[in-house]
């Protein structure tokens, strides 16, 4: 991914809500499913590490991007946004 890509994408993050929040049990196989699936419907999502996570943010971003196949786009405090072009739903068109 470019830089311009991922500024475009940055800026399509901005005014999208967390979908998904990442707390005390971590990162489960349940968790990582539910994440590929809004991935391949949504292609950008935000994810919220809530403060009784002990991980760091950063850390769990590139976990779950791996497990997921998706991209860090941006961690920011504890927020993480990732991006996965849909195999069959495409909404995105990266410049």
């Amino acid at each position: 991914m470019t830089s311009k890509q991922r500024a475009y994408l940055k800026g399509l993050a901005m005014n999208i809500q967390p979908i998904f929040q990442v707390g005390k049990a971590s990162v489960t196989p349940e968790f990582i499913e539910g994440i590929r699936e809004a991935l391949e419907k949504r292609e950008l999502i935000k994810i919220s590490v809530l403060k009784n996570c002990c991980d760091d943010p950063k850390e769990l971003a590139t976990l779950i991007a791996e497990r997921s196949g998706a991209e860090v786009v941006q961690v920011i405090g504890k927020k993480i946004i990732l991006y996965k072009e849909s195999s069959n739903n495409k909404k995105i068109m990266l410049p």
